[in-house]
């Protein structure tokens, strides 16, 4: 299975708080392949669940990796996931 990865600097100035896990998490329960993130120090979590990603505590300007199996719907996903930690 080939994967797709994108390195996401996260810019939302209260880093990877509530509201925008939830909304990773959703858009990640979307998607029929799982979705993973990263953090620059190893750390894993399944994107769709909101706790797991709560516990890396993701702070504004950590750099994250997203990963999610490649598929058509792939790309743009990896497009509204960036977009949520890139907000202002």
């Amino acid at each position: 299975m080939t994967v797709l990865r994108r390195r996401v600097v996260v810019s939302v100035d209260d880093g990877a708080h509530a509201r925008p896990v939830a909304e990773l998490a959703r858009l990640a329960q979307s998607h029929l392949s799982p979705v993973r993130v990263t953090t620059r120090s190893g750390e894993t979590a399944d994107l769709t669940s909101v706790l797991a990603v709560m516990d890396l505590a993701i702070a504004s300007g950590d750099e994250i990796t997203f990963e999610v199996a490649d598929s058509p719907e792939a790309p743009a996903l990896l497009d509204a996931l960036e977009a949520v930690l890139s907000r202002r």
